[in-house]
């Protein structure tokens, strides 16, 4: 790679400026490389060690021919470099269009000086700051991947050439970091609330105990949350006592706003007010849970840099009784009604999946009190109809398709206005599908891009000025998601709001809002809601998963000598499709011990060894078995025949296109299949039986179907788990990438499995699974 610069002149050979220097030597991004520093053993030691071709103590003695100066020194020594920088310029040291940068914490202050400084503002001015550092500083503590993995914030100025933005932005992704852009008076408020406040109450904190008369003892019982939260008080208190008078402004801003929330939670405490201080605790340890999963659809990391991989022994069999967790879809619609009902609801067998933690948390963002989840069990404090308040930023829905559709009714009529995004994955997926028929309501939203998709803007009813109205919507597809979002609209739209669907499909939404006391009216494929009414709190059971058993109902099925039971799990008619379509694969499945939980059907589910074969599986059964097609993918090529799919185009728009996500992989290990515009044909490859009952024999001589290989699952949950079961009947070790958003619907998944009888192991890679 040939240099991007032919001379840099870093200015300050602190931590950050020498880590930099160091990262752009490491990586050939300049040809000459030559520093400013005033302590003269720091440049000579640079100079020594062969980081450095020249250095010094004054900026004319060796700026000449540098095409980017890097500032790197205390915020409020700024000023003085940007004089030393138009002198040299204005003596032709330096060329006009020199690119200059700096590194500082706050941004306003920078931009302030160089306008008090310059007649006219460099064309090369690109004010920035990585958000990267340690306790320790000085030349000595550099470290040239201190970037990696971090934000650089860029505030790019109306008089900056692009060139110049474009060529810094080169330079930090390639010491790697991540390039972000924000306005510069953003960016001091942001980081105030972030860094600067932090610190500043770690300084202080540390300050209250070591002024106490019993500091000795304070210091000598401090346990692992006082040494975690102070540690930033080791920083270099010269670079904060700057940091805080340069941005005095957005600091005390944030600290005011840091004393009312104080003083909440004192008062909480003295009134002892346990619903209220277990709702604040409760949203703050979710949201912090939740920050780490916000950071995935940010610039501050890179969902396509995780690495983390199953890699497979090849197994046999499988057996045991299980529990499966807990529905999704159901856990999602228990936080959303039980917010909007009155009165408490208790929930157990809550998901506690990423999916559905995302939900949750938006309900906290939104002002509702919930305790837990704790093994399964929630506790919603129901705010009514019209007791949710806007939420402070953006709702965040991680990967949870069914968290943005359904809240987008519920939001579409509210008085406030709200914002919906999600990670990068969601942010790419069609939302058109439910904003199109909530504006004929009346809704006032806005979808990202020419293709319709997240982040999604709704605009409150308040500004909009009237409430939503009924509507007879005909669905273009089945689709409970869209049906979902519709009828949660029409609780709040006047008049009926009736939902034509052209098949059948899941009903969780209208089974639990009748739970709620919400009347419901089914006419075949035709359900209506009244607006106006109200919920009642009560109790949610919520049954295991059936989109989840789906993995391990495979599993049983294609493995030899196998017999395995999944207990109380839901079997709602509009979702056991893939119990019909394995049952139509002559799949040998029985239930027993029917009952019903919170309004839903369950049953144990019993799956033995199978002699599968082809069919082509009715269309009639697609909607029902949506979510299950990918496993199904496994167990068709490992039937004996031909297995057709077709009217399945919503495969193509879930997390991934499935339909070709699951091709490319089933190819990869060895399984002949075609793709088609709605669907997928497979040539299965098992041999044995004629389609008729197994004989000890052929359950105990099983040949392998699928090769090895590695499988990129395009961090699609479903793919990763579906592949993860067809090293049952492979001959070789399975590697699958990306098994990070597994989470999301099936926590403890590998460890399920390998209960079983697999052989998954869990390669973390650069981020945990």
């Amino acid at each position: 790679m040939q240099p991007l610069f032919q001379q840099v002149c870093i200015i300050g050979l602190g931590l950050i400026g020498a880590s930099l220097a160091q990262a752009i030597k490491d990586n050939n991004l300049s040809r000459r490389l030559v520093a400013v520093d005033g302590y003269v053993p720091s440049i000579e030691a640079g100079i020594e060690q062969g980081l450095l071709d020249a250095g010094g103590s004054i900026l004319s003695d060796v700026v000449s021919g540098s095409d980017l100066i890097v500032i790197a020194v205390p915020v409020q020594a700024v000023e003085a470099v940007f004089a030393d920088i138009e002198a040299v310029m204005d003596s032709g040291q330096l060329a006009k269009d020199c690119i200059i940068t700096d590194v500082c914490s706050t941004k306003g202050n920078i931009i302030a000086a160089a306008k008090a400084m310059f007649s006219t503002l460099p064309v090369g001015l690109v004010p920035a700051h990585p958000i990267a550092g340690a306790e320790n500083s000085g030349y000595h503590a550099r470290r040239a991947e201190l970037f990696v993995n971090h934000s650089v914030i860029i505030c790019e100025l109306p008089t900056t050439s692009p060139a110049a933005i474009n060529k810094l932005r080169q330079l930090w992704e390639a010491v790697g970091a991540t390039v972000m852009a924000m306005e510069a008076d953003h960016h001091d408020s942001i980081l105030a609330h972030t860094s600067h406040l932090p610190h500043l109450l770690a300084f202080n904190l540390v300050e209250q105990l070591a002024s106490h008369d019993d500091n000795l003892d304070m210091f000598r019982y401090a346990a692992g949350g006082f040494r975690d939260f102070t540690r930033i008080a080791a920083s270099d208190p010269k670079m904060w006592h700057d940091i805080f008078f340069t941005n005095q402004s957005a600091i005390v801003s944030a600290l005011d706003e840091y004393g009312i929330y104080l003083q909440t939670m004192r008062q909480l405490i003295i009134d002892k007010d346990s619903t209220a201080l277990m709702g604040l605790l409760g949203r703050a340890q979710a949201a912090r849970r939740h920050f780490g999963h916000m950071l995935a659809s940010t610039p501050y990391t890179d969902i396509s840099a995780m690495s983390a991989s199953y890699i497979i022994s090849p197994s046999t069999t499988v057996a045991g009784t299980i529990a499966i967790p807990g529905d999704k879809s159901i856990s999602h619609r228990s936080i959303m009604l039980g917010s909007i009902a009155e009165g408490i609801t208790h929930v157990t067998g809550f998901l506690e999946g990423e999916d559905a933690l995302a939900t949750l948390q938006a309900f906290r963002d939104m002002g509702v009190t919930i305790e837990g989840p704790d093994k399964g069990k929630l506790t919603i404090h129901g705010v009514g109809m019209n007791g949710l308040k806007p939420s402070k930023t953006p709702l965040y829905m991680g990967n949870s398709g069914t968290s943005m559709r359904l809240l987008s009714g519920i939001l579409a009529a509210q008085a406030f206005d709200s914002v919906l995004t999600g990670d990068t994955s969601l942010n790419k997926r069609p939302m058109e599908r439910v904003a199109a028929p909530l504006r004929q309501m009346g809704a006032v939203i806005q979808s990202t891009g020419t293709s319709g998709t997240s982040p999604l803007s709704i605009t409150g009813r308040d500004n909009v000025g009237k409430s939503l109205q009924g509507i007879h919507y005909d669905m273009p597809v089945a689709s409970a998601q869209i049906k979902s979002c519709l009828l949660l609209a029409g609780l709040w739209a006047e008049g009926t709001t009736t939902v034509t669907q052209p098949e059948v499909s899941r009903d969780h939404t209208e089974r639990m809002l009748s739970a709620f006391g919400y009347e419901v009216k089914v006419d075949g494929n035709r359900i209506s809601v009244e607006g106006g009414g109200k919920l009642t709190g009560g109790v949610i059971a919520v049954p295991a998963d059936i989109s989840s058993a789906a993995f391990f109902m495979v599993a049983a099925a294609i493995s030899q000598d196998s017999e395995l039971t999944l207990t109380q799990v839901g079997i709602n008619p509009t979702r056991t499709g893939i119990i019909d379509i394995l049952k139509l694969m002559n799949a040998d499945i029985t239930s027993s011990n029917e009952t019903h939980v919170g309004g839903e059907p369950v049953a144990d589910i019993t799956i033995r060894s199978s002699n599968l074969v082809g069919i082509e599986i009715p269309e009639s059964l697609v909607p029902l078995a949506i979510d299950e097609f990918p496993v199904l993918f496994i167990a068709a090529s490992c039937a004996k025949g031909r297995t057709v799919l077709t009217g399945a185009k919503e495969l193509r728009v879930k997390e991934s296109d499935r339909i070709a996500v699951m091709a490319e992989g089933l190819q990869t290990l060895g399984v002949d299949c075609t793709v088609t515009d709605d669907g997928l044909i497979i040539e299965g490859k098992s041999i044995e039986g004629d389609g008729g009952d197994l004989n000890t024999s052929q359950i105990n001589n099983r040949q392998p179907v699928f090769g090895g290989g590695h499988i990129v699952s395009h961090h699609d949950h479903r793919i990763a788990m579906s592949f993860a079961i067809s090293s049952l009947r492979a001959s070789k070790k399975i590697t699958i990438e990306g098994i990070e958003t597994v989470n999301t619907s099936f926590p403890g998944f590998a460890e399920l499995a390998n209960h079983i009888g697999m052989a998954i192991e869990i390669d973390a890679g650069t981020n945990e699974a």
